[in-house]
């Protein structure tokens, strides 16, 4: 038990390191700083049953208020950090207060980049969706009959169309990629969740971008897209990715890249500061990357409070993530950037099926859909350190749990 640790951010990572900070005994005065004015809550629900209106508010919330008072944490709602003097170890507070530290845990996550102006990304009925309050808004205006514009087909785009057909709105996904997911899964995994989304009644269109929205009075009207089509919409659902909150961190002099960089104890070059979850860019094999994802987010704010308990383990990020479209569960274990083969291997009832990831004959990353057989004998084969061949997975005749011999 030290001095004040400051937490600056109330998503996943940071509610996961104080939560486990107490539940390993440690009582250091800890003082949370929140940007949002509600308790801390998950996020990955709003673009899907918090939308669906199947979740409200309070079950997204991790704990209660008496929670933080009876675990002698700080709460500083509403409230956004501005500056950090590393020198004199102290923390500039929007309130116009400051904060003194002896240690810094940044959780600050990521922003989903919004649409510019000059785009039309002002007009009424134009939708990112990072917060409650947006997913609220989003909602309202999800009205059977409505037609959708999707920009961006990654997860969130998909998410987010699954999620209007089902309300019984038409829609509309454009990705300026030549393929949904591109950035993220292979072309296997891009096919599969394609006709998905066409079997559903989805227009989807890959290789189209958007020359602008277009509005009469300040009220979104139309979009005009790269391929010359004017299409008349009711709203538009923006997911064109995020970018890592580390401002800062780099106005503190700390090095960032897309995401604040740390080393395998998710430490900055200041050893006092740290940073964890969705705004960290972290050791992984050879590689440094950002991991967006509630696990890794759980997994290393755990690994930082058994740090500052007193541990010395680095942390080893074991990936996986999930997506949940219509009645399809996409679940994705390790990752598979920098693969240079796949194997496609139908699953065992109509519409699953798996792609299997292979980097120099090693298997890397599991992408299963509806296929939870699938999912689970490659995560642990990729948390083990075994690999299959592509020639044992591409065998329809093996079980796959033989493979974990």
């Amino acid at each position: 038990m030290t001095g004040r640790l400051v937490v600056v951010g109330g998503g996943q990572a940071g509610f996961a390191l104080i939560a486990r900070l107490r539940a390993l005994g440690d009582r250091r005065a800890i003082t949370l700083v929140a940007g949002e004015a509600s308790l801390p809550y998950q996020r990955p629900p709003l673009s899907k049953k918090y939308l669906l209106r199947d979740m409200t508010l309070d079950r997204l919330i991790y704990r209660p208020e008496s929670w933080y008072r009876d675990q002698a944490i700080e709460l500083r709602l509403s409230t956004r950090a501005t500056a950090i003097d590393r020198a004199a170890r102290r923390l500039s507070l929007s309130s116009g207060e400051t904060l003194d530290y002896e240690t810094l845990v940044l959780a600050t996550g990521a922003t989903p980049r919004h649409l510019p102006e000059s785009l039309g990304g002002a007009l009424d009925g134009v939708y990112t969706l990072r917060d409650f309050a947006d997913a609220d808004r989003l909602a309202d205006a999800m009205q059977p009959g409505k037609r959708a514009l999707i920009i961006g087909g990654g997860y969130i785009g998909l998410e987010a169309a699954a999620v209007a057909r089902g309300l019984g709105l038409e829609v509309t996904l454009i990705e300026m990629a030549d393929r949904i997911l591109q950035r993220v899964a292979a072309p296997a995994t891009s096919d599969l969740v394609r006709a998905l989304h066409l079997s559903r009644g989805v227009d989807l269109r890959e290789g189209t971008g958007l020359r602008e929205l277009v509005g009469e009075e300040g009220r979104l009207r139309a979009a005009h897209l790269s391929d010359g089509t004017e299409l008349p919409i009711d709203l538009a659902i923006v997911g064109i990715g995020v970018t890592a909150n580390d401002a800062l961190a780099r106005e503190a002099g700390l090095a960032t890249a897309n995401g604040i960089v740390v080393d395998r104890h998710a430490r900055t070059a200041d050893p006092a500061i740290f940073a964890i979850g969705d705004c960290a860019v972290l050791p992984y094999g050879e590689m440094m990357v950002r991991l967006e994802s509630v696990q890794n987010a759980v997994d290393q704010g755990e690994a930082v409070a058994a740090l500052l308990a007193g541990g010395t383990e680095p942390y080893h990020p074991k990936p996986w993530f999930w997506s949940d479209q219509y009645d399809t569960k996409l679940q994705i274990a390790g990752f598979g950037l920098g693969h240079d083969r796949t194997v496609t291997r139908p699953g065992p009832r109509p519409g699953s099926a798996s792609v299997w990831y292979f980097r120099e004959g090693t298997l890397i990353a599991v992408d299963a859909i509806n296929d939870a057989k699938a999912y689970v004998v490659g995560k642990k084969m990729i948390e083990s350190g075994l690999s299959p061949t592509p020639e044992q997975v591409d065998d329809q005749t093996l079980d796959l749990k033989a493979l974990l011999g």
